[in-house]
């Protein structure tokens, strides 16, 4: 059977496509987000804490490599297989090369569940492809319209404020620096109700994907193949990266379930201020109503999967 965080985004689907009542409100929606969040950080810098090291740099460095070509590569297929404008090009490109904070959180469930080897420093992994993924989608943009090019130092801002980095490095440089014993009457509180949060957490993006795709839109339905198809290719970036650099296998699946994503919280928040004229919601049409939902049913397994058979050979 599916993980049991996995049933509670199958619950809010099911609840919104039968047009159930039932709803979530965005105050709890932003507490569950900033709780999740917060607590991955946390757990990073726990993993981290007395146990870091040089060798940590290339292997950083190869996966921030992965988040700043594939919106290079994205673009120019979106523009011409998918026929999107500049500007929602430029805004898939940035929501396909950042991450999901909520199937990096599954997947870390999955491999803890399954008893995979994790490596410490994967927290770090969002950080280094969310960041180089929407500054090059965004630069890519800007270098195409000249007239809207803004300053380099706005685009970092943009880059390094939004809240799901904030909590991120927040949370790992606390984590780091405090250990999981130091003050475990605060984080104990928040690690423990990791799988709490993150089951609430799932209830609602699944009644928000039910969204996106009532009525179904069929008029996109270049965008909706995309979508489909896209995961298990851009998986295999990261299954080849998390290989070459001898990864444990936990540490691959969740590389390569991250290099799957695609991001509904960073991204449109980042591209809503940068590319005023993109279509978020046809974003989230194809991050939350399709890739997420395959990603975290039968994606994650299928990777998992995959990452043996290479590491087999």
């Amino acid at each position: 059977m599916p993980d049991i965080v996995v049933m509670f985004f199958l619950l809010g689907l099911v609840a919104g496509l039968v047009r159930s009542d039932l709803s979530v409100p965005k105050a709890a929606y932003d507490l569950l987000s900033l709780l999740l969040m917060l607590t991955i950080g946390l757990k990073g810098g726990f993993a981290l804490h007395g146990q870091l090291r040089l060798s940590l740099i290339p292997e950083l460095l190869g996966i921030a490599v992965i988040g700043a070509l594939t919106p290079l590569l994205l673009m120019p297929l979106l523009r011409r297989l998918v026929r999107l404008s500049l500007a929602d090009s430029a805004s898939l490109a940035a929501h396909y090369g950042s991450v999901s904070a909520g199937t990096f959180a599954v997947a870390l469930a999955y491999s803890q569940t399954h008893l995979l080897t994790v490596g410490p420093e994967v927290t770090l992994y969002l950080v280094m492809l969310e960041l180089p993924a929407i500054i090059m989608a965004l630069l890519l943009y800007r270098r195409a319209q000249p007239a809207k090019q803004g300053t380099m130092a706005g685009l970092w801002h943009e880059a390094l404020t939004n809240r799901g980095v904030i909590l991120l490095v927040g949370g790992v440089l606390i984590g780091f620096m405090y250990g999981p014993d130091q003050g475990a009457n605060v984080t104990g509180l928040l690690t423990g109700a990791f799988q709490v949060v993150l089951a609430l957490f799932l209830l609602d993006m699944g009644l928000t994907a039910a969204t996106t795709l009532r009525p179904f839109p069929r008029a996109q339905w270049r965008v909706l193949v995309f979508a489909l198809v896209a995961p298990p290719v851009l998986a295999i970036a990261g299954l080849l990266m998390g290989v070459w650099l001898a990864l444990p296998l936990g540490s691959v699946v969740i590389l390569a379930s991250m290099t799957a994503s695609a991001s509904y919280i960073a991204a449109p928040a980042a591209i809503r201020n940068a590319i005023p004229e993109a279509n978020i919601g046809l974003a989230m049409l194809a991050a939350l109503g399709l890739t997420f939902p395959l990603n975290v049913m039968l994606g994650i397994p299928l990777y998992h999967q995959m990452a043996i058979a290479l590491q087999s050979l």
